[in-house]
């Protein structure tokens, strides 16, 4: 019986034997500790004791945090920035000196006909689709008639009358214009009168060649003259009129008239107008000198009524040169004078 407890006893001791060795590394226990805790004493024991805790880890280490600024990050802080595109990269610059590439239409461009729809069509029938579609696309033919001045001129006891008008009819190309002008004295007779008949071309967007005959009815003798002379739109919108004259007498005059339309409101034009004359020897038989005959420079204010009638008023300075003044003097005329102006302007 004493054999069956001492084998009980020494089978229920070997586990704590056991585990008193394996703490053992850890160190000897403090026996007054035990003695504390064998006492009763109030403070709770720590269920950590013993046991070694680990330290609180930083959640952010090993990271390089940004320093505290009052600026806001940059949000590219760390971004490689392009640089500029260069706008001509790629493109080959002209150098000093280079000039600019020429070409023309492949020669290929002029070996079909004339008209690539004959190799089609019986070339008879398209030549006369042709002709009928030539008018509506800028063949047509107009015509035009205007009276440019028609106008009283009052002066200190020598009132008189003028006229200049012009008629033309034909395409953009070539026309017949029928020019025509002369002045008088009011309650007198005509002093001056000639008629031309021109055929005019086009020798650009704004110019005409005008060639052909002049007639002068007034001074008497009458004589004819061969005309020629270019008329158009200058610059800056200055109408332009330059002819030069050889009579059957072997004479050479010559003209240039030119004017300008000032639109003040949609009604009212201001007018300025120049006229000189030359001729290349003296005509004293017309009352003519040689070199710069004659000048008149003046300014028309006109209404217009309707774009096709508008009256005007206006005033006019007139001067004579040279022989041509004597010649005038002689007959009892004034060579430097201002003159009044009324008249009308129209066209159809």
């Amino acid at each position: 019986m004493s054999r069956l407890i001492a084998a009980l006893l020494l089978a229920t001791g070997a586990p704590a034997l056991a585990q008193h060795q394996g703490h053992g590394d850890h160190g000897q226990m403090d026996h007054g500790a035990h003695q504390d805790q064998a006492a009763g004493t109030e403070e709770a024991a720590d269920p950590h004791a013993g046991h070694a805790m680990p330290e609180a880890t930083d959640p952010h280490g090993g990271h390089a945090m940004p320093m505290q600024t009052d600026t806001p990050p940059d949000p590219h802080a760390g971004h490689a920035m392009p640089a500029p595109a260069d706008p001509h990269a790629g493109h080959q610059m002209m150098q000093d000196g280079d000039s600019l590439p020429q070409s023309g239409p492949p020669p290929e461009a002029f070996s079909g006909p004339d008209h690539a729809a004959d190799m089609i069509f019986p070339p008879g029938e398209m030549a006369e689709a042709r002709a009928a579609l030539l008018p509506i696309t800028g063949g047509a033919t107009h015509h035009f008639f205007g009276m440019d001045r028609l106008e009283a001129q009052i002066a200190n006891g020598e009132d008189g009358y003028v006229w200049e008008s012009n008629f033309w009819i034909g395409g953009d190309i070539d026309k017949l214009w029928i020019k025509t002008e002369g002045e008088g004295e009011i309650g007198g007779d005509l002093e001056e009168a000639e008629i031309q008949a021109l055929w005019s071309h086009a020798i650009g967007p704004f110019f005409d060649l005008q060639a052909g005959i002049r007639y002068d009815l007034r001074p008497e003798p009458d004589r004819a003259h061969a005309v020629i002379g270019v008329q158009g739109l200058a610059p800056y919108f200055f109408e332009i009129d330059a002819a030069m004259f050889v009579s059957d007498e072997g004479d050479v005059t010559a003209r240039v008239e030119a004017e300008y339309d000032q639109r003040l409101t949609q009604r009212l034009i201001a007018q300025p107008r120049i006229e000189l004359n030359l001729s290349a020897q003296d005509i004293a038989e017309i009352g003519i000198g040689s070199g710069v005959t004659d000048l008149e420079a003046g300014l028309r204010l006109r209404y217009e009524i309707s774009p096709q009638f508008a009256p005007y008023v206006g005033l006019e300075w007139q001067k004579q040169f040279g022989d041509t003044a004597d010649f005038t003097r002689a007959a009892g005329g004034d060579a430097d004078r201002f003159v009044a102006l009324v008249g009308l302007r129209f066209w159809f």
